[in-house]
């Protein structure tokens, strides 16, 4: 089986060197040091990445004439994994799964409507059986696909890439909004849902086993609609049921304290709850300072507005003239302010997000260990009084009694021993899938940080920009 084999790296890992290309060491690489010796070779890479922007794509003859028309977009540079040893068919050369999610588009009416989406992938997995396709999938369809492969790979201590948060009153917008109302899919909530479905599914096929599990297959190419997956609704029965067992788990995690004897993994129970801590705090910070930004954009705008109107009431035409400059300038600060205040949403806000949602999942295959330790531990509690209760009917000399208990203590030494090999397993797959996803987590900061910061360079140099060419005019003032 494929749980049983040791798993290559999860979601993108690359080769992660020391030295940049210049030669100037990685801040990042100590990061990377500390995890146990995990190797990274560039040997047969495996291709995954989403092309968020491409459409192009081949259902059938007709589309195929209908695409070949247009000029195809430029494919995104594509993320590669390294040496994956796991059973995916390769085809003579690179293997690629790229997946994109475009074209939000509402269908039906009133409290039945709901959104739908294109995903398009393109792949040369002899798995699929095509290279390029398109589907159309609505939210419930990637909460119901997130519930099986939890339910399937959650046991064994596979970290599973968290769905997006279900919304309300975004939903109810959707619905009661006008039917032919395309501002309702173009604003802020349909593109910010987007992009997450589009992150959960590139991460999901960044993953060397979910990417070929057959219910993540069907979802990507079935071109019929998938059974309604009902039990994600909040306020349906299984929603209701599954709130309860959350509450149940909850308490258990409270009063149940498991006697570690690894302290590996009490080690990074500790990190993984730190982390949490910082990285809401974070999070926390960034949206603050959005709205910081987006604050300092209203004002400036209201102070453009003001020296406009003060240079239509002064008379002195060259300080006229300057008030004039300063508003328009101010008017251009205002749009690099507001650029700054969605880039550091979408850049940092996103992925802080995106980690405080992984790091939930991390605790739930942390906490599936724990749940395993408990049911090898009331296994080996009950061959203990099963023992005892043998022992006892052999000295009351209840023969026939002490067979059946003897059956009894055998098949709960299957048990016992059954509990203990499934503690081991989970034990040292979840070592092993935190190898990766710590790899994973310091190639993505490392990413996003230095994006974000080359972004915020480039804000302050339109800023520079803009005032040095209001400089000559405000010196023109005689």
């Amino acid at each position: 089986m494929a749980d049983d084999r040791e798993p290559p790296p999860l979601f993108e890992n690359v080769d992660i060197s020391k030295h940049d290309d210049d030669g100037s060491e990685d801040i990042f690489s100590s990061a990377i040091d500390d995890i146990g010796g995990l190797t990274i070779s560039n040997s047969r890479p495996f291709e995954v990445n989403g092309d968020s922007e491409s459409s192009h794509v081949q259902q059938s003859p007709d589309d195929l004439s209908d695409t070949q028309d247009k000029a195809a977009p430029t494919p995104a540079p594509r993320t590669v994994i390294n040496d994956i040893k796991e059973p995916i068919e390769r085809q003579g050369g690179d293997q690629y799964l790229e997946i994109s999610i475009s074209e939000p588009c509402k269908r039906g009416e009133g409290m039945g409507a709901f959104v739908a989406y294109k995903i398009l992938t393109r792949t040369n997995m002899k798995l699929f059986r095509r290279q390029q396709f398109f589907v159309y999938r609505r939210f419930s369809d990637f909460l119901g696909l997130h519930d099986k492969l939890v339910e399937k790979y959650l046991r064994s201590g596979r970290i599973i890439p968290p769905a997006p948060e279900k919304s309300v009153i975004g939903t109810t917008k959707i619905k009661m909004s006008n039917q032919n109302d395309q501002q309702s899919l173009t604003g802020d909530f349909v593109e910010k849902r987007r992009a997450a479905l589009e992150r959960y599914v590139k991460r999901t096929a960044a993953h060397p086993v979910l990417c070929v599990d057959p219910d993540f297959r069907e979802f990507l190419e079935c071109e019929d609609e998938l059974p309604r997956a009902n039990s994600t609704s909040a306020l349906s029965g299984a929603g209701v049921l599954r709130l309860f067992n959350k509450v149940g788990e909850t308490v258990n995690k409270i009063t149940f304290k498991m006697d570690e004897s690894d302290p590996w993994f009490e080690e990074k129970t500790t990190q993984m709850e730190n982390l949490d801590i910082q990285l809401r705090k974070l999070h926390g910070s960034f949206e603050s300072l959005v709205l910081h930004r987006k604050d300092l954009a209203g004002l400036t705008s209201s102070f453009a507005k003001s020296a406009a109107m003060l240079s239509n009431c002064e008379e002195h035409t060259a300080l006229s003239r300057a008030l004039s400059q300063l508003a328009e300038t101010e008017e251009k600060v205002e749009a690099v302010h507001n650029d700054q205040a969605n880039t550091d949403f979408s850049i940092m806000c996103e992925l802080l997000k995106d980690y405080i949602a992984l790091i939930g999942a991390v605790k739930d295959v942390f906490h599936e260990r724990v749940k395993v330790y408990q049911n090898w531990q009331h296994a080996q509690l009950m061959l203990n009084k099963k023992r005892e209760q043998k022992a006892k009917l052999e000295l009351a000399g209840k023969p026939d009694r002490g067979n059946t208990a003897g059956v009894e203590v055998i098949e709960w030494q299957s048990k016992v021993e059954r509990g203990q090999e499934e503690f081991d397993q989970i034990s040292q797959m979840i070592k092993k899938e935190m190898e990766c996803f710590e790899v994973s987590r310091v190639k993505d900061f490392k990413q996003t940080v230095v994006n974000y910061l080359e972004n915020l360079m480039l804000h302050q140099q339109q800023l520079v920009k803009h005032w040095e060419a209001f400089l000559p005019e405000a010196k023109a003032i005689a």
